[in-house]
């Protein structure tokens, strides 16, 4: 019985080693989404700008566009910010911005003070549409089709080599450019 235990410790590193290995090399910037080919979940929330407007998901209706999970306690929010500024104002991206778990004078000062890329901005202080959307964090964001549906999720930093690499492709093809 002694002897069984002094390999216990080599089969919990073998255990581990093996669980620790099938973990690299995995994409960190997708991650596997039941919505994807679904419609946006129905949900009624505050416009951050204007507390007394209701906005619903007809907001995601219409044309292809971005949802971005955002907040100002991200730091890699604050990272992808020039890019969507950028994208919303030389390239005519629609970005809708879901302002997640936050508190709406800070992400009111934020966008103030840094540009607001978002065509419309809706305030999810209890994170009941990131829940619904499955969220883990911030940033993330979704490709929208024009009919409301989910078709690209990407987890992380929206940069120019994700816009150019990832997101455009998808966009062309809910457009039916692809």
């Amino acid at each position: 019985m002694k002897r069984v235990l002094l390999f216990l410790p080599l089969v919990v590193a073998l255990v581990l080693g093996v669980v620790l290995f099938a973990g690299i090399g995995k994409d960190t910037t997708t991650l596997e989404s039941a919505l994807i080919g679904k419609p946006v979940p129905a949900f009624t929330l505050a416009d951050l700008h204007d507390a007394g407007l209701e906005r619903s998901n007809d907001v995601l209706k219409g044309k292809v566009q971005l949802l971005n999970v955002w907040g100002t306690w991200c730091p890699a929010c604050r990272d992808e910010h020039p890019d969507l500024l950028r994208l919303a104002k030389e390239k005519g991206v629609s970005i809708v911005g879901l302002n997640y778990k936050d508190n709406r004078e800070d992400a009111l000062v934020w966008l103030n003070r840094l540009g607001d890329p978002y065509s419309t901005s809706l305030y999810d202080p209890k994170g009941t549409l990131g829940f619904d959307l499955g969220v883990y964090g911030a940033p993330e964001t979704f490709v929208i089709d024009a009919g409301g549906v989910v078709r690209y999720r990407h987890v992380g930093v929206v940069n120019q080599q994700v816009w150019e690499e990832t997101l455009l492709p998808v966009i062309n093809e809910a457009k039916g450019n692809g």
